[in-house]
């Protein structure tokens, strides 16, 4: 048995997708083979007697399928869109409602997408919108990842696509790394949850779920996600996967022109909520509070 055939078996044991696990196949395999090396394993055969005998191995299995990719601005039109129409409306509605914007970024890893965020608001939404505030809430089952996300220390390497005037005004010198400036740091929260069983309490302007859910989760997982990320997302309020991704139907969301990434929770969208449901859709007003805790 080759790795490919043990993840083809594996991956749907554990609620996990062989296809969104084809291309990055090769890093997940590498750290199987240092496991097995440590248990004293022969080939993938043997493993899988392992992960047949033994629950507790799962655990070991479920760490070697973390993919933790992660750049500042990661898809340039994505955060072009955000900050051009999303977080300047957010920002509007939070202060003609005397509040603070909020936003969860799901699946998080070493915090480049909540820290480009905090830049966009800090630098440019919160000069257009004076006296508007924004909370965000990260999240990632990766205590290894989160460390490195509260430490706001990264490559220069990982800021290829964010704009060169954001970089020069938003980080600090230190030693060969760039360091996020303590301003765009603060009103971040990094937590440690588990998406597949696990959510903040609170409830967003914008929720990101990109390049996890949507990508790595079979098709149940993917539903109960949205379930979870529904309960969560206020009205009027906006969602943002990842390129390639797709929601499973019924969501009662609709993607913004030219960003199909990125979807719409409106008045309007809730209104076709009173129309009968196609079998097996989901309804959001119904969330998924039996499977999800805060």
């Amino acid at each position: 048995m080759d790795c490919t055939t043990f993840l083809q078996w594996a991956l749907p044991q554990h609620g996990l997708r062989w296809a969104g696990f084809r291309k990055v196949r090769g890093q997940v395999c590498k750290r199987l083979m240092r496991r097995m090396a440590e248990l004293g394993l022969d080939d993938f055969a043997d493993y899988r007697a392992r992960l047949e005998a033994d629950r507790h191995e799962w655990e070991e299995f479920d760490a070697f399928c973390h993919i933790t990719i992660s750049r500042f601005y990661r898809d340039r039109g994505v955060f072009d869109t955000l900050r051009r129409r999303v977080l300047p409306d957010i920002a509007a509605r939070a202060l003609a409602e005397g509040r603070e914007a909020r936003i969860w970024s799901a699946g998080c890893a070493s915090g480049e997408e909540p820290y480009t965020l905090k830049i966009l608001w800090d630098l440019e939404v919160a000069a257009a919108y004076p006296g508007a505030a924004v909370a965000i809430t990260a999240t990632d089952v990766d205590e290894v990842m989160l460390a490195r996300a509260r430490s706001a220390c990264f490559a220069r390497t990982s800021m290829r696509e964010l704009p060169a005037d954001l970089v020069g005004q938003a980080f600090d010198q230190v030693g060969p790394q760039l360091q996020v400036k303590p301003r765009h740091r603060a009103a971040i929260q990094f937590l440690a949850q588990d998406l597949r069983s696990q959510a903040p309490a609170a409830c967003f302007d914008l929720i990101l779920c990109r390049y996890l859910a949507f990508t790595y989760f079979a098709f149940p997982l993917q539903q109960q996600v949205v379930a979870c990320i529904l309960e969560r997302l206020l009205t009027p309020g906006y969602l943002v996967i990842g390129t390639h991704e797709t929601l499973p139907p019924g969501c009662g969301l609709v993607a913004l022109d030219h960003a199909p990434q990125i979807f719409r929770r409106g008045t309007d969208e809730l209104a076709r909520l009173g129309r009968p449901r196609e079998p097996g859709e989901i309804d959001p007003r119904q969330g998924a509070r039996p499977l999800f805790r805060s």
